[in-house]
């Protein structure tokens, strides 16, 4: 039988005890959860972070392996062929994030935009090495400085800016990029002819190759040339600029340091065509100048991502190539089939052409890069010597981001085939 005053004595010691714990749990509880609560929606915070950056960067590198994918396969080659690197960097900080909301309580969501960040990743890192690969191989000295630096058009000025024409009381204006005098010496040179199907943008798109270029010994001559309009389409204007413009450099050779003899005649996109169209019929003299002078044939001719049949880019209807192809002749192919025949680089095909050195990226939709290689195989069967590069996941107008890599590639290739022989 237990004493009635041991029970008291127990009971209250039991109280004293247990009191202080069971008022202090109700609090304790409440902290838990409260940090419990802050961490879930902290998680959430950093797993939206996660996927907002994550999910539009594998869109985009998927679109650059599948360029045919609606939407993202046109803005797709070009973020990530232009900008590999940066692509990669952002999907790890995407990764980091993901890493993070697992950590905080999110681990399938977190898991999965990890994978997501880590495929697009490894993805954006096989294109940089395909393109670093590639630019080694034309023996680029890879600028990384200027990879990560220079995202577009550098803030080039060029030594003096002249007229070099004016046709129709129109002033045709030329950027003139020299390299350093060297006592005794001339240098080679090229006339630059910018893109713009034909009817818009204009020299200063040039800035960056022509300073380049100069820095390294080649004279360049960056010119503008009459555009097309509505009213006045330029297929018997532009190329007969382009063609005095190479005539007005020759004249003034001495006066620039340069060798007269080996001027040549190069342009991107529309001005490609322009010089592809303008540099063979000089060398056949079925092309009069707009300024009156008879310029030689240029010593070469480049074109970069140009239109090698106008007939085809209206039939292509890509990117606005409908469009310049009726600006440029005033009409559609069955209008005026002998003014796109006229214009067109593959209806000149023949021995005897100056050599050619033709550049295109493979995720080109404008271009496309079939067009330019078989324009290079039909100037072998004729007999002419030419180098065609095709640059890996390089789209339209890749050198506007003068850093990238096929920017960079695609200046090397240029340098070499002006200041050699021949195309190495």
């Amino acid at each position: 039988m237990t004493h009635p005053m041991l029970v008291v004595a127990i009971q209250g010691k039991v109280g004293r005890v247990s009191m202080p714990a069971n008022s202090s749990a109700p609090e304790k509880l409440s902290k838990t959860s409260f940090v419990r609560i802050v961490v879930r929606i902290l998680g959430v915070i950093v797993a939206l972070a996660a996927s907002a950056l994550a999910l539009p960067l594998a869109l985009a590198v998927l679109g650059a392996y599948f360029p045919r994918i609606p939407k993202i396969g046109v803005i797709g080659p070009v973020l990530t062929g232009q900008y590999p690197f940066h692509m990669a960097l952002f999907a790890v900080v995407a990764g980091g994030l993901a890493v993070g909301a697992w950590a905080l309580g999110w681990p399938r969501w977190g898991g999965t935009v990890t994978t997501v960040a880590v495929v697009t990743t490894v993805a954006a890192l096989v294109v940089a090495g395909l393109q670093y690969a590639d630019a080694r191989r034309v023996w680029t000295v890879v600028s990384w400085h200027d990879m990560f630096s220079e995202l577009g058009l550098p803030a080039a000025v060029p030594d003096s800016v002249e007229t070099y024409a004016e046709p129709g009381g129109q002033a045709l204006r030329v950027d003139v990029y020299l390299p350093e005098k060297r006592s005794g010496s001339t240098v080679p040179a090229i006339v630059l002819a910018h893109a713009g199907g034909f009817h818009t943008f204009d020299k200063e798109d040039l800035r960056g190759t022509g300073r380049w270029l100069a820095d390294r010994g080649v004279a360049v001559f960056a010119i503008d040339y009459r555009l097309a309009t509505r009213e006045q389409p330029t297929w018997d204007r532009a190329p007969q600029d382009v063609a005095c413009a190479v005539g007005w450099v020759q004249e003034h050779a001495g006066q620039y340091g340069v060798d007269s003899a080996r001027v040549s005649l190069g342009g991107m996109s529309a001005g490609g065509t322009l010089a592809m169209n303008a540099g063979y019929r000089l060398s056949r003299g079925e092309i009069e100048s707009s300024c009156g002078n008879a310029p030689k044939a240029p010593a070469s001719v480049v074109g970069f991502y140009p239109g090698t049949d106008v007939t085809w880019m209206w039939n292509h209807n890509s990117q606005g190539t409908r469009e310049a192809a009726e600006l440029f002749t005033g009409g559609t192919p069955q209008q005026f089939p002998d003014r796109y025949r006229v214009v067109s680089p593959t209806s000149d095909i023949r021995q005897g052409l100056p050599r050619t050195l033709l550049v295109v990226g493979d995720r080109d939709t404008s271009a496309i890069p079939s067009t330019v290689t078989d324009f290079g195989a039909a100037l072998d069967t004729a007999g002419v010597d030419n180098r065609v590069h095709v640059l890996p996941f390089a789209v339209h107008a890749f050198d506007d981001a003068y850093g990238s890599l096929s920017s960079q590639a695609s200046r090397q290739l240029l340098f070499d085939f002006l200041v050699t022989d021949s195309p190495r």
